[in-house]
């Protein structure tokens, strides 16, 4: 199964506080770990808010705005895409990471969904164009 655990922005991260040299150290051996352990699939750490845009849709309508955002706990300050056995091996991972941010903080493990997951909307011209581009991301 497919997971995305995700880092709960703070107001240190979104202030855009750097992380310590100890914990990119830290940070950087679960990195390797996860990656051995055929684990790990993707991973970053996000700039503030502040640096980010939304666009809000409705209908056809789009509006941009720019960041920063109010509510810090329900920002996000980075992500991984695991590959687990279930939940219960991505929380005993989690339960590994060192702590991301320099006080309190929070990582939220989310699955993703798979085709199997959308039942009878899955034809197979639902299912080509994303096979076309996960065929497309492969090569790059």
């Amino acid at each position: 199964m497919r997971v995305m655990v995700i880092v709960k922005a703070t107001a240190d991260s979104e202030a855009g506080l750097m992380p310590s040299s100890e914990l990119l150290e830290a940070m950087g051996r679960f990195n390797e770990e996860l990656a051995n352990a055929g684990i790990m699939l993707s991973g970053d750490g996000l700039k503030p808010s502040s640096h980010g845009k939304r666009i809000a849709f409705d209908g056809p309508g789009r509006m941009v705005m720019d960041g920063p955002f109010a509510e810090t706990k329900e920002l996000i300050a980075g992500f991984w895409l695991w590959e687990v056995k279930d939940m219960e091996e991505a929380v005993a991972w989690v339960k590994r990471c060192p702590n991301p941010m320099p006080g309190p903080s929070e990582i939220e493990i989310r699955p993703l969904y798979e085709m199997a997951d959308f039942g009878d909307a899955v034809t197979p011209e639902a299912v080509a164009p994303h096979e076309r581009a996960c065929e497309i991301i492969a090569k790059r």
